[in-house]
């Protein structure tokens, strides 16, 4: 481990002490919160499973709201905002916009997402709140923990040789953990936590035979690993940065890749089709792919979630 590498860790655990004494403030929301997050830096699938949840909520009849940081949006300051989902990808980002088109229930985007709940139950009432990437957002107190856990993390190292933000010791906050991409209980030894087993692919219809596939997302081979899987073969791949803003010359450069390549249209992640804001209309096609998620017994996950948040606000009263 690296002398910088190993000042960031101790500052980690420093802090995660200073909280776990109750040494460092943590605000509470009148209505109960629910934290999705992760250890590592993107790549989890974080969006696609609060977007899940929220269904399952919204199946049961169960209002709730959702706060993000709203990363890759343009205004800087610590001020709440309500999220159009009309709007574009600059004004809140990518993801809050995401969730906001696919459950059309309130976003709220804030830097202290303490804010954005206050924002949020202002014009709502203090109903349940869904904490997009919320792990290491300690500051604001939650009513239950999600973290989604995948195979890379149990060999992974922090920040910044390694993409984990927290050292695996940390999952013992967690009240459930979610096993993504294969992760098995086995690789984290944490005998007792809940684990929550998910179904993940992609849907492909109405895509191009032989598109450009471009991604701007933290993991993109494994987008276009998926694209193989389910029998789409790109003839060319374009990589970007995560959350990357769509430029005219980005524009340019995939249709000149289309043109050399012979593709007949193009292939993208639904996150990515927002951060176009409708920049790549033409005469070739361009396919948003959705992740599909499905929780393996998800009437006994929420009915778990449900009646720990119960008990636990009884006992505060």
């Amino acid at each position: 481990m690296t002398l910088l590498s190993s000042i960031f860790s101790a500052g980690v655990r420093v802090r995660n002490a200073l909280y776990d004494r109750g040494a460092l403030p943590v605000r509470r929301l009148d209505g109960p919160v629910v934290s999705v997050g992760n250890l590592s830096v993107g790549g989890a699938g974080k969006t696609p499973f609060v977007i899940l949840l929220g269904a399952l909520l919204k199946r049961r009849g169960i209002a709730f709201d959702v706060l993000s940081r709203g990363y890759g949006r343009t205004f800087k300051n610590n001020a709440a905002k309500l999220v159009d989902p009309g709007g574009p990808p600059r004004d809140f980002g990518d993801e809050p916009l995401l969730i906001a088109r696919k459950l059309n229930v309130p976003v709220v985007v804030a830097q202290e997402r303490y804010l954005g709940g206050r924002l949020a139950e202002e014009k709502f009432g203090p109903q349940l709140h869904l904490l997009d990437d919320g792990f290491q957002h300690r500051q604001l107190a939650r009513d239950f923990d999600i973290v989604l856990v995948t195979p890379e993390d149990a060999r992974d190292r922090q920040l910044p040789s390694g993409r984990l933000r927290e050292p695996l010791s940390s999952l013992w906050r967690a009240d459930a953990l979610v096993l993504t991409s294969g992760a098995g209980p086995e690789q984290f030894h944490l005998a007792g936590k809940p684990l929550w087993r998910l179904r993940r692919g992609i849907s492909v219809d109405n895509v191009p035979a032989r598109p450009v596939a471009f991604c701007g997302i933290a993991r993109p081979q494994n987008f276009f690993l998926q694209l193989r899987t389910a029998g789409i073969e790109p003839a060319a791949e374009a990589v970007f940065r995560d959350h990357h803003a769509y430029t005219a010359q980005d524009v340019r450069d995939l249709l000149r890749l289309a043109e050399q390549s012979e593709a007949d249209g193009f292939v993208t992640t639904e996150k990515d089709f927002i951060n176009l804001d409708g920049m790549l209309s033409g005469p070739l096609p361009v396919a948003a792919i959705p992740i599909k998620m499905d929780l393996l017994e998800a009437d006994r996950a929420l009915d778990f979630m449900l009646s720990t948040i119960a008990d636990r606000r009884r006992r505060r009263t």
